[in-house]
């Protein structure tokens, strides 16, 4: 799953969850899939060595791959981003790191943060918000729905064991 839960350090009672998005082609992955893309462009090409016909096919050739290269790396420069929820007895922060490197940080008291979760009317369906101290926020919203209907149970036990040790 694309979300992990930390065990607490040796002495504190502190939960950290980090999320990120799901990555279905790993950098290896990518590697391969270009390499094989540019055999199977190159193959065709062997029997138009030697004509004029070749010179006019390699730019259309070569720019569908350059193309596609730019095409993943904008994919995966979008999948750069992260969550990290801190638990602990008295505070609960939340801290999401956007792709652009932006840092946007949401913090209230343990007693009173709620999970919260829109089976519809959301941008996304089972939609998982924290509330607390007057503000609401999204929390992994790039998770799938299965896993935000795992998390949203997780959530709601952490929070509650927060509360019952401060």
């Amino acid at each position: 799953m694309p979300y992990e839960w930390s065990p607490p350090a040796i002495g504190t009672e502190t939960q950290r969850l980090d999320m990120w998005p799901h990555r279905s082609l790993p950098r290896r992955g990518f590697a391969g899939f270009m390499l094989a893309t540019c055999l199977m462009f190159s193959i065709p090409l062997f029997a138009l060595v030697g004509t004029v016909v070749l010179w006019g096919l390699l730019p259309f050739l070569a720019g569908a791959v350059v193309l596609m290269w730019w095409a993943l790396e904008r994919s995966y420069a979008s999948g750069n981003m992260h969550e990290a929820l801190i638990i602990d007895a008295q505070e609960v922060l939340l801290t999401r790191t956007n792709p652009g490197g932006e840092v946007q940080k949401w913090d209230c008291n343990a007693y009173w943060a709620q999970a919260q979760i829109y089976p519809s009317g959301g941008p996304v369906k089972h939609y998982i918000t924290l509330r607390g101290a007057g503000r609401e926020v999204e929390v992994g919203a790039f998770l799938s729905e299965d896993e935000r209907k795992a998390l949203y149970g997780e959530l709601r036990g952490a929070l509650k064991l927060a509360r019952e040790r401060g």
